[in-house]
């Protein structure tokens, strides 16, 4: 189990100072051109009001975006929650500058200005409005990801139908309404995802998204790599407060097996009543291995809508190695820094001091689709001397390569042991209850 945890007093204090940057009417912003790309207006442009902006975002002084946003010359800024722009954008007559900026998940902030006229003689452009919020353009995913995008204009006409296809075929799926959210099936390889929109009156529309798609992490497994599965139906399951997430807080928590909502046939429900910002930790131990380094921790999670106060859902797992140390193998989707954390010995193995990092990739469990079975996957391994590489995790189908390298081993005394944790953790200081269900909890080793 994890031995100790970040205060989720700072992890608040993180998400306040982003939004004090989110909010500032005159936060400070590093020159940081080179994360933000404006497609349209060019430099120097005479462009028609409404004018169209058109701007994508790459990490903010090494952090991943969280906002995006633009204003002219000193007045307000118009704020959009996704990390790039499509906009129409109105202006007054005359010359302006036009200001796109960004702001990392930790509170950096990056600007790009453009200079335009704004001219009565320039025409209005056609304006299509369609938005793919997944998969991000260059993602690695794994057939079948999900595609999601909608908008409301195609060419200035009101969107009729969408739909999709993979490079030249000649096979586009097409959903009716100004909306799609579908499974796409791919080969692995290189390939351009083609989102299409019709408007009202005949325009059509494409938006082209270059995408990797990698084979499954499970069809890379060696040959000799063991296999556990259905965790979540063992029976000695046990529950117990996380003591560092707020020492304030009390939580209760019981993990039963249901029929529903299952993918299997058999989902384990973890059902824990908060009294105050914490976090009750789940763990069963599924047997004991000192020699495996490398591992693949693969399950299914389901948040139902009453379930809205979470902070963090925490996957752990935990060896004991053949020198009588733990490694500790500690992953969180964290609602606080909006990314995947992960554990690291501060310390030494005797005297250890248990902490918790942000990653670059993005995560937000707030931001998980509710009543729907979401698709975990975490691949890491580690040395004889307990240094631990996080290698790659996968949120429905989408890889996101981590690639670090830290010292993870503990001298806790324990037995020979691989146990895994599940832990949620509230993010109101209000009372509340919480229930989430895990099922095909299945952990590789080899």
């Amino acid at each position: 189990m994890c031995v100790g945890k970040l205060n989720t007093v700072i992890m608040k204090a993180t998400y306040l100072l982003t939004l004090a940057l989110l909010t500032s009417a005159v936060p400070a912003f590093a020159q940081a051109s080179a994360s933000i790309i404006i497609s349209s207006p060019a430099a120097g442009a005479t462009v028609a009001t409404p004018f169209v902006l058109d701007a994508t975002t790459s990490p903010c002084s090494g952090q991943p975006v969280a906002a995006t946003g633009y204003s002219l010359d000193v007045g307000t800024t118009t704020f959009v929650y996704a990390a790039s722009i499509n906009a129409q954008v109105p202006a007054s007559l005359g010359a302006h500058t036009l200001h796109v900026k960004s702001w990392g998940n930790a509170g950096a902030g990056c600007d790009a200005d453009v200079s335009i006229i704004v001219s009565a003689a320039v025409a209005a452009p056609l304006f299509t409005d369609v938005a793919v919020s997944q998969p991000a353009a260059n993602a690695e995913l794994v057939s079948p990801f999900t595609l999601i995008a909608g908008g409301t204009q195609c060419e200035s006409q009101p969107i009729a139908a969408m739909g999709f296809s993979i490079d030249n075929s000649s096979a586009t799926s097409v959903v009716y309404g100004a909306a799609v959210n579908a499974p796409v099936t791919s080969t692995t390889g290189a390939h351009v995802l083609h989102v299409k929109s019709w408007g009202n009156q005949g325009a059509g529309c494409d938006t082209d998204i270059a995408i990797n798609v990698m084979p499954s992490p499970v069809s890379l497994l060696p040959a000799n790599a063991i296999t556990v599965q259905s965790i979540q139906t063992l029976t000695n399951w046990q529950a117990a407060i996380d003591t560092a997430t707020g020492a304030a807080a009390s939580t209760f928590g019981v993990a039963n097996l249901t029929s529903s909502p299952s993918l299997s046939g058999t989902s384990r429900e973890f059902a824990t009543t908060f009294a105050g910002v914490g976090g009750e930790r789940y763990d069963v131990s599924f047997g004991a291995d000192t020699s495996a380094t490398n591992f693949l921790y693969d399950t299914m999670v389901y948040i139902p809508s009453s379930s809205s106060d979470i902070a963090n859902v925490e996957f752990d797992l935990n060896q004991v190695m053949a020198n009588g140390e733990t490694v500790i193998f500690g992953f969180q989707c964290d609602y606080w820094s909006k990314t995947w954390d992960y554990t690291a010995n501060a310390g030494t193995p005797q005297a250890f001091s248990d902490v918790w990092l942000p990653s670059t990739a993005a995560c937000n469990v707030q931001s998980w689709t509710a009543n729907t079975w979401h698709h975990v996957q975490i691949r890491y391994s580690h040395d004889s001397l307990g240094n631990a590489t996080y290698q790659s995790v996968w949120l429905d189908n989408v890889e996101q390569d981590l690639n670090i390298t830290v010292p993870d081993a503990f001298a806790l005394g324990w037995s020979p042991t691989l146990l895994t944790n599940f832990q949620v953790d509230s993010m109101t200081s209000a009372d509340t209850t919480a229930a989430v269900y895990l099922d095909n909890l299945t952990v590789y080793r080899w």
